[in-house]
């Protein structure tokens, strides 16, 4: 078993995971959380996201194949969510709305504030793309940032205002949509070549 690790694979899916996580814009979110409840647990809420992620990796094919629908098809179908995203982070607009969590335990924050519906379609979207050992490395490296943000977001509200928290938001909403449009393009290629 060779591992092919590759740096712009790497760095590629770290920001396309970076900007669907979207851990700076949900700082509002985590701190509302942290006024509520007081205390919120990074590390198991960094964990849990952390091996739901990578799980999801590893058996969401097996569970695409078992109601019969390729990566390709799910690309496509993730090309659809991660635009809507982007859409949203870019206009300031919410077109999907969850309901607001109670508690700052693992449920809100690991699912589905992390690892949510988008987190977990964009993987395996990036299966159809890039290697899986690179993948795995971003996430890490996601996690970690998720972890740190978690840990310090009230230092980092005081730092970025609110007016910098937007501007993040916004300038990965457009990487975010460019990805989308990737995305879909290279698989749906796919659809129709076979």
């Amino acid at each position: 078993m060779t591992f092919q690790f590759d740096l712009r694979q790497i760095a590629t899916s770290s920001m396309v995971l970076f900007a669907v996580i979207d851990i700076l814009g949900s700082l509002p979110i985590i701190i509302g959380l942290r006024k509520k409840v007081g205390h919120i647990q990074s590390e198991k809420a960094s964990i849990v996201a952390a091996c739901l992620m990578v799980a999801f990796l590893f058996v969401g094919e097996e569970l695409l194949k078992l109601i019969g629908i390729d990566v390709n098809s799910f690309a496509v179908a993730g090309a659809f969510i991660i635009f809507f995203l982007a859409i949203e982070m870019i206009l300031g607009i919410t077109l999907y709305k969850d309901d607001q969590p109670e508690s700052a335990s693992i449920v809100p924050i690991a699912f589905p504030l992390i690892a949510g519906a988008g987190t977990l379609t964009t993987l395996l979207s990036m299966r159809a793309e890039y290697h899986v050992e690179n993948i795995i490395v971003s996430i890490v490296i996601n996690i970690i940032f998720v972890f740190i943000v978690l840990k310090s977001s009230a230092r980092i509200e005081r730092f970025l205002g609110k007016n910098g928290v937007n501007v993040i938001r916004k300038v990965f909403g457009v990487i975010l949509l460019a990805i989308a449009v990737k995305l879909f393009t290279a698989n749906i290629n796919e659809l129709f070549n076979k």
